[in-house]
């Protein structure tokens, strides 16, 4: 049995028609940029979210951008970030003319954590981004008890939730959202939030999205074209209110894999403490991730290695991270290995995957 990594269009299949429905009755209306759609979606993802405010931009790089802009981030000032994280975590902090500062991550959550950010912190630095990295949470109330404010970016966590019920996105000072296809709540095409409880903060995120300007006649700021259209906000409202049954969905399928007896030959993922991650991706770990990830490969099942070379390591961020020792990101970065998940992966195909992962020759 063929098992993909992802699996995006079977959750989808339920609600073809009402997509296709929405999508026709944007196209008749006519109205593709700052409608009613965009309105009505940013009304309700800010409620599902539990934040006051929620402002659609162009896509989740633009979100990280436009958030540090308006947290005030600029030329001088330091931004602490993971570097085990996708690159545009850190690549979005030099386009405010800040520096990125790379912190370690706990190699067992594969997050940060109060203590690797206060390790790096000085005098300069003006935020920290708190990647909630594969659904997991970061701790960021005890991060904001250092003294700085903390962007999240929920780019791969909607549909998670707290113990508490609260959710990602309402943690920090402000969080950043994208809407890539492939995400737990995934346009078709690009797209990406900014929600926060600040007033002020989302003004200005409004401001800076549309040119710097609040009524496009007068412009205030040196902005940013980056809006997200009606047709992607139509389909995204469409989805919206079956992100929980599909988080579920993904928490069952790492149910799955345990059941399945998956433990016994490589490392789960390992939630933070109070949360029920909606796993954007099942990342195990395993000394062996390349052998076992050709294993799976041959016998049909998607696996994939993320972050191999992390974001510091990268060549454009070589002024910024030569020369530093991050043990936590470099075992991460070694050791783990995406394998299939999806709101509709099942037991048999878990089991599959297992199956698979066991015929690894002993060392």
């Amino acid at each position: 049995m063929a098992v993909s990594l992802f699996n995006t269009s079977a959750p989808l299949a339920a609600i073809d028609s009402e997509i296709r429905a929405k999508v026709s009755a944007i196209l008749d209306a006519g109205v593709y940029v700052l409608g009613p759609e965009v309105r009505a979606f940013e009304s309700e993802f800010a409620a599902y979210t539990g934040t006051d405010h929620a402002v659609g931009v162009a896509n989740g790089t633009d979100a990280l951008v436009l958030a540090l802009r308006a947290l005030g981030v600029g030329p001088g000032d330091e931004v602490i970030v993971p570097s085990f994280t996708f690159y545009a975590s850190a690549e979005a902090i030099p386009h405010t003319g800040a520096r990125p500062v790379f912190c370690d991550v706990d190699p067992e959550t594969m997050l940060i954590t109060p203590d690797t950010v206060k390790a790096v912190m000085t005098a300069n630095t003006k935020a920290v981004i708190a990647v909630h990295l594969f659904g997991n949470v970061a701790p960021v109330e005890e991060i904001e008890a250092l003294g700085v404010p903390v962007l999240e970016d929920a780019a791969q966590a909607a549909g998670t939730v707290l113990e508490d019920g609260r959710r990602p996105g309402a943690l920090g000072t402000i969080a950043t959202w994208s809407f890539y296809p492939s995400k737990n709540l995934g346009a078709f095409g690009d797209g990406g939030a900014i929600t926060t409880n600040d007033d002020i903060l989302a003004e200005t995120v409004r401001t800076l999205r549309f040119h710097g300007s609040r009524d496009k006649q007068t412009f205030e700021m040196v902005g940013h074209n980056s809006r997200l259209d009606e047709l992607q906000a139509g389909i995204l409202r469409v989805q919206l209110p079956h992100l929980d049954t599909w988080a579920d969905g993904r928490r069952a399928a790492g149910r799955h894999y345990e059941e399945a007896g998956l433990g016994e030959l490589v490392s789960l993922p390992v939630a933070a403490s109070g949360s029920r991650p909606a796993w954007h991706l099942y990342v195990v770990r395993s000394e062996r991730a390349d052998e076992l990830r050709t294993v799976l490969n041959d016998a049909g099942i998607g696996a994939r290695a993320y972050y191999r070379t992390p974001a510091h390591l990268q060549p454009a961020m070589h002024e910024w991270g030569a020369g530093l020792t991050l043990p936590g990101t470099d075992e991460a970065a070694r050791t783990n290995l995406a394998i299939p998940v999806s709101p509709v992966l099942s037991r048999a195909e878990a089991d599959e995957v297992v199956a698979a992962a066991a015929a690894l020759a002993p060392a």
